[in-house]
């Protein structure tokens, strides 16, 4: 198990990243479970009292382990179970963490890890040191981990939304941009997000027209609506009534937000409003549209709100995201193509592309593929002025950059460090391994980046797939992504192009020339697999 293996390597913080809807919860307890049978007493830590409750409940249910609790005036102290949830509000006091040893939980899981970084959890991380730990999130992207890279050593396994959706677990997403310009400009950042007293100024005049565009898109929908406070959650439920909506409206103080859910799942309302409270902890897998009408920075924060239509459900075929034109000066606004793009080029022509098509359902996974290959036809012209630029140098190394291009490796191109050790200067040893392989280290800024590289430059010799130097003789020569070339045929066309005084053979065009499909063992002669070794 990859939790396991890199607790065995010594990287006792790591994280999990699994989308919402994806069952987080079950394979944790399945994980607890194996930490119990090894004889670890295991604390599961989370904010709320639902995601406790939760936890426990499938701890039970997918493992027969009963939990103890650590919350209020509940405590494990005593408990003979090995399992304990609890609550960091209540964990985090110095009088009740002095109760515990400090060696008293050998393993620590902690549910919606993307809050890990505040004080609180670091206060219960910082007494059960030795602690091995495990945060569980449905971040989803590397790009996001950043400050999580100051908690966690490791990434043990990530599990993408757009995989998940082509795996058939999660409901396909259509995003609609609403041609509707909303100012942003004038808000206030607190806390690294939008201050939501600002944004309910700035968004209450346009409720009564965002209300009616959702008559147009929401009329036959069970849709959740997620603003910044209770009194515009309030508001806009109201409006929404008087357009014709059954709609209802939860926040933390509703007496009967139990009955309200419930009613809303049963079809009694069509659409539900709230300020943040459905967020976490709650699964309605038959809602087929989100509007997000409290606008982030936080790709986490944005990701758990559309995750709340994202699950499968009977007669579902997609989820519908309406999108606004949200206008700021600052480009750090959460939007559809943040949900499943990795690198932010392709996030920001995706985003660029369906403004243009304002008023259109586009399929998310479609629309990032198609801005991919925008960019990577920006990426391709610019790198052959670069190219054409350093030939006067004639390095026999390649270009980073033109290896990751030619083999089509956008999580390379795209590559984000994220934990302390990801972002420090590549080392000496991996210079040279670089070097030996064909690749121009200096211009690899961090020790990730070259990691990723390496591992690459390793998985695909053994899959019998071109080298460096083959990509940069070939494709110094006309020929097009030699990088998704088997060795074999690469090694045919530079022992044809040098037996014939290395001009190109009669018949063959670089740009157009495909190598057949051939699998072969094969023994490199050199660099290049030829008896040359040029």
């Amino acid at each position: 198990m990859a939790v396991q293996d890199e607790w065995q390597q010594g990287n006792t913080r790591t994280l999990l990243v699994l989308p919402t809807g994806c069952g987080k919860t079950i394979v944790f307890a399945k994980i607890t479970e194996d930490c119990v049978r090894l004889g670890d007493r295991v604390l599961i830590l989370a904010h709320r009292g639902e995601l406790l409750d939760q936890a426990a409940d499938k701890i039970k249910k997918s493992t027969g382990l009963q939990c103890a609790t650590e919350k209020a005036e509940h405590s494990c102290l005593g408990s003979w179970f090995r399992i304990t949830v609890g609550s960091v509000q209540s964990m985090m006091r110095e009088t009740r963490l002095q109760k515990f040893p400090e060696d008293y939980f050998d393993t620590i899981i902690i549910d919606e890890a993307h809050h890990a970084i505040s004080d609180s959890y670091q206060r219960v991380l910082d007494h059960f040191h030795d602690a091995k730990v495990l945060g569980v999130t449905a971040t989803p992207d590397r790009g996001d981990m950043r400050e999580l890279g100051n908690v966690f050593d490791s990434l043990a396994y990530e599990y993408t939304l757009p995989q998940a959706i082509k795996d058939g677990y999660l409901s396909p997403i259509k995003a609609v941009t609403i041609p509707l310009q909303l100012d942003l400009s004038g808000v206030a950042v607190q806390s690294g997000d939008f201050k939501p007293g600002d944004l309910d100024c700035a968004l209450e005049p346009y409720l009564e027209q965002i209300a009616r565009e959702m008559q147009t898109y929401c009329a036959d929908r069970k849709t959740v609506v997620f603003l910044p406070l209770i009194k515009t959650s309030q508001k806009f439920r109201d409006i929404l009534n008087g357009f014709g909506f059954r709609a209802a409206e939860v926040n933390g103080t509703s007496e009967d937000r139990a009955e309200i859910l419930a009613d809303f799942d049963s079809g009694k309302y069509n659409v539900l409003c709230n300020s943040m409270l459905l967020t976490e902890g709650w699964d309605c897998p038959s809602v087929d549209c989100v509007i997000v009408l409290r606008p982030t920075k936080v790709r986490s924060l944005y990701c758990q709100m559309v995750g709340r239509g994202t699950r499968l459900c009977e007669g579902k075929d997609h989820l519908l995201l309406l999108d606004f034109l949200w206008h700021t000066e600052r480009h750090e606004l959460c939007r559809p193509a943040h949900l499943i793009c990795d690198n932010s080029e392709v996030a920001e022509k995706m985003t660029e592309d369906l403004a243009e098509q304002a008023g259109c359902e586009m399929d998310i996974e479609e629309a990032a593929q198609a801005a991919s290959d925008e960019v990577q036809q920006q990426r391709e012209e610019a790198l052959a002025k670069k190219l054409a630029e350093c030939k006067k140098r004639k390095r026999k190394l390649v270009d980073p950059l033109q290896y990751e291009m030619s083999i089509c490796a956008e999580d390379l191109s795209g590559y984000v460090p994220a934990f302390g050790w990801e972002c420090a200067p590549p080392t000496e040893k991996q210079k040279a391994m670089l070097e030996k392989r064909g690749i121009f280290p200096d211009e690899i800024e961090s020790a990730g980046k070259a990691k990723l590289l390496i591992e690459r430059l390793e998985k695909r010799q053994s899959a019998g797939l071109t080298t460096p130097k083959q990509i940069r003789f070939l494709e110094s020569r006309g020929f097009q992504h030699v990088g998704t070339w088997q060795f074999e045929a690469a090694s045919n066309m530079i022992s044809r192009i040098s037996a014939n005084n290395w001009q190109i053979p009669r018949g063959v065009v670089p740009g157009e020339y495909i190598p057949p499909v051939e699998v072969a063992n094969y023994e490199p002669f050199g660099d290049f697999g030829t008896a040359s070794g040029i």
